[in-house]
């Protein structure tokens, strides 16, 4: 069986890893929104640029 300190190593990785797992899905979805956001605003100044020219 586990020694105590294989089991504190194991631990300690599955925390890391963990963290790591949710930072990974933190910014994939800020990063997501953040695009999302440039798109929109990119469209709305074209549009606005159509019609002011017009």
């Amino acid at each position: 069986m586990f020694e105590f300190d294989q089991y504190l190593g194991f631990l300690a990785f599955l925390t890391i890893a963990t963290i790591g797992f949710w930072l990974m899905m933190f910014l994939v979805s800020f990063v997501g929104y953040w695009l999302g956001g440039a798109t929109i605003e990119l469209i709305k100044e074209k549009r606005n640029e159509r019609r002011n020219g017009e």
